[in-house]
């Protein structure tokens, strides 16, 4: 056991004790002490260059020198302590770190799905525009075509009515038929006009963009009349737990409004947890309690990440939490009740507290009495039980 500050210097190996009150003060921080074949070699910088006259304080008095090893004693707690509060700002700083950055890289995901959304929406907007002009200029042609062939069958018309009455003008020879009077081509083709106006098929019309607007909704679902007090409740709910936490929480002024939501939050973390960065999940559900603690969810998950993480305590009192807010009993919440007794009967085993993890199963069983997986886990926990025992 080797102990240094800036004066006092003291090397424990039982039975042996070096202790040495150096002349001056040295640089402990860059002083460094190597262990080897039996043998400690010191190196010391003097924090003043300046010949010492001895390596230790000679001609000092008991008085004195205890002096300077309580001090000494004290400076070093004081150093361990600045040094453990640095290292507490720096974890937090990084935890924090983390939590922007994986906020960060969601939100750049999230926009360059949007992004691609766009590409493809726009896409087929031009490949609907340059469908719908082929079909327009298909239907113009095709109209075009109808056009020239009733003008083709009029001209037949003409021709054959032309020629029949060529012959009617005639007559023949030994005959003495009357002579009949042509008939005027105007009524003909008049009436013939007609059919062809009846015949004719109506323009197509014109092709027109009609603009809807929504009215925007935080529920995904279709309005309902039956669910609108509901709807307006939850509403008001959450924007009263979000006044309250913007009151309390000056930390949240950076973050975005949706950032703000503990439903996202808690989706966020569930991303985190599937994908084993548990610690990131944990600051998400963190952000998430502090924001609504009135969610068994959150607590219930975050056990989950206690238990990854070996924060056996934590992950019994977030299970704790958990069944508290999930009362009364009911159908919908057993899935819930099963999930949290469990997990905090799993933290009480792996702390060798068998008796109390025994009794969490065995309350899941009463909850969920098929599930199998529970029955032999807590048989397994009866077994352990009977042979600590046997060895007591």
């Amino acid at each position: 056991n080797i102990f240094c500050t800036d004066q006092y210097l003291k090397v424990s190996i039982p039975p042996f004790l070096f202790e040495a009150i150096l002349y001056a003060p040295i640089d402990d921080t860059n002083s460094t002490a190597k262990i080897g074949n039996g043998i400690i070699f010191f190196t010391l910088y003097k924090k003043e260059v300046a010949m010492w006259d001895s390596l230790t304080l000679a001609n000092a008095n008991k008085e004195k020198l205890q002096y300077l090893r309580e001090n000494a004693v004290l400076k070093a707690h004081e150093k361990a302590k600045e040094e453990t509060e640095a290292k507490k700002v720096t974890k937090q700083e990084h935890k924090k770190y983390a939590l922007e950055a994986t906020m960060k890289l969601e939100e750049a995901e999230r926009k360059r799905i949007e992004d691609l959304k766009e590409k493809e929406r726009q896409k087929v907007t031009k490949e609907l525009e340059l469908w719908k002009k082929q079909q327009k200029d298909a239907e113009k042609q095709k109209r075009v075509q109808k056009e020239g062939k009733l003008h083709q069958e009029v001209e037949q018309l003409k021709e054959k009515k032309k020629e029949k009455m060529n012959k009617t003008g005639i007559p023949n020879e030994g005959t003495s038929k009357p002579r009949l009077k042509p008939t005027k081509g105007h009524g003909s083709y008049s009436m013939f006009s007609e059919n062809l106006k009846e015949e004719q098929l109506p323009a197509p019309r014109s092709a027109a963009t009609i603009k809807i607007n929504f009215t925007s909704r935080v529920f995904p679902t279709a309005l309902r009349e039956s669910r609108i007090a509901e709807e307006e409740e939850w509403l008001r709910k959450q924007a009263e737990a979000r006044r309250t936490v913007n009151a309390d929480l000056s930390e949240l002024e950076d973050l975005k409004e949706e950032e703000k939501n503990p439903d996202w939050l808690k989706d966020k973390g569930n991303k985190m947890f599937a994908t084993g960065n548990y610690l990131a999940a944990v600051n998400a559900y963190n952000l998430a309690v502090r924001l609504n603690n009135k969610l068994p969810l959150l607590y219930l998950n975050r056990a989950a990440c206690h238990l990854k993480l070996r924060n056996l305590h934590k992950a019994i009192e977030d299970s704790s939490k958990a069944l508290e807010l999930l009362t009364p009993p009911v159908p919908d919440n057993e899935n819930a009740r099963v999930k949290a007794y469990v997990r905090r009967g799993t933290a009480f085993c792996q702390l060798e507290l068998y008796t109390e993890g025994l009794q969490d199963y065995e309350a899941a069983l009463k909850i969920d009495p098929k599930n199998k997986t529970i029955e032999k886990d807590a048989e397994k926990i009866r077994h352990l039980i009977q042979g600590t025992t046997q060895d007591s």
